[in-house]
């Protein structure tokens, strides 16, 4: 005879006690304000905005090369994220990238950041943390200003 001990463990549901209440918890990072994880809408708005920087220079100085466009997106993002530690974008919605440590993200990270953000799969597959894999691979993570 079956009894209510032998399926007691699949109708109580999953564990989530491993489970994170929300993102940037695991990392140490607070859960709003200042250092928390940018969420999804402030980095689409930021990378609408550079994408859209980089198409008006590319409209002007390259004729709208699609290439060009792509290349003056990543020299931005390459430049600015490793001096400043953000993008016009960035800097527009309030977020910038810092090592997981602390501190900036630097230029060698910052370049090879921008590259795989480049090729944009990278950038859409994250972790619960909201950290795609082009800041999972330079440990660097978006956070609110």
């Amino acid at each position: 005879m079956v009894d209510r001990k032998d399926i007691g463990s699949w109708l109580s549901g999953p564990d989530t006690s491993g489970i994170s209440k929300y993102p940037g918890e695991r990392l140490g990072l607070p859960e709003s304000g200042t250092e928390s994880i940018a969420r999804a809408g402030r980095r689409i708005v930021a990378i609408f905005i550079d994408w859209g920087i980089a198409l008006l220079i590319s409209n002007y100085a390259f004729a709208g090369n699609p290439w060009a466009t792509l290349a003056v997106f990543a020299v931005e993002q390459a430049l600015l994220v490793g001096t400043l530690g953000y993008s016009i974008g960035h800097r527009a919605m309030g977020i910038h990238v810092i090592r997981l440590g602390g501190g900036p993200a630097g230029p060698v990270p910052a370049l090879v950041r921008s590259l795989l953000l480049c090729l944009v799969i990278p950038a859409v597959i994250f972790d619960p943390d909201h950290r795609g894999l082009h800041d999972k691979a330079m440990n660097t993570v978006l956070v609110r200003m």
